[in-house]
């Protein structure tokens, strides 16, 4: 049977039999795989190394019959301990990479791999707050699955201006202007960062991030909830 080497990170695991484990993976050129991983709850299992939650391996498999293939072999290539040392950051970690594990098709492309591989940076950082990590994470995905705000016109096709405050219309995805609004130029600028090609390491250097982040954090939430549901 023909083996298939690359990199994983594991994103869900099942306990399976008496010694098993069925672990779901992300890779960045096989997509997402679900794998058998034989006696891996032994103690002297050579597997089990490889396969713990936030870290990054390089995995050996064979693709089965079915949806569940067997793991061959693991090497563990890092590990985020740090997200382990706070709860709260642990538990905030579990529910994003399930939302990840949820929403994403077993095919999906590279940049989801390399989302994932951000976010277990950025949540290694601890000085990085989760908020910011949170708001990042959401808008990555969203831009993923092809939904992004409209953040050059208002729902009026006007440009945007930076003299003008805006209110966040949810089913247009787009700006309505409004003088009592709860963003300005430097949300919305903001807002365009998290939705760009940034890394929240980055984000975290942007002058004023949290006191900007406060009025377009629960926005991208309720984005999510809106178009990803899990």
């Amino acid at each position: 049977m023909k083996q298939i080497v690359t990199t994983g990170a594991v994103l869900a695991r099942t306990n399976y039999g008496e010694a098993d484990r069925i672990v779901t993976l992300l890779t960045p050129d096989q997509g997402k795989v679900r794998l058998m991983a034989r006696g891996v709850r032994r103690s002297k299992s050579k597997l089990a190394g490889g396969i713990e939650l936030f870290s990054v391996s390089d995995i050996t498999f064979a693709r089965g019959r079915g949806d569940i293939g067997t793991l061959v072999s693991t090497r563990l290539k890092t590990h985020y301990g740090n997200v382990l040392l706070d709860v709260d950051r642990t538990m905030e970690a579990y529910e994003l990479i399930k939302i990840l594990d949820r929403s994403t098709e077993d095919n999906c492309e590279p940049e989801y791999f390399a989302l994932l591989l951000n976010l277990f940076t950025g949540l290694d950082e601890v000085r990085l707050p989760l908020v910011l990590i949170k708001a990042w994470f959401y808008a990555q995905l969203l831009q993923l699955h092809g939904f992004s705000p409209d953040m050059q016109r208002d729902t009026s096709g006007a440009r945007l201006v930076s003299e003008q405050r805006y209110t966040f219309d949810l089913d247009a995805m787009a700006f309505g202007a409004a003088p009592a609004g709860q963003c300005g130029a430097a949300e919305i600028k903001l807002l365009r960062l998290l939705f760009g090609r940034v890394t929240p390491v980055q984000l975290a250097q942007v002058q004023d991030v949290m006191t900007h982040l406060a009025p377009i954090s629960p926005l991208i939430e309720a984005m999510r909830k809106q178009y990803i549901r899990v």
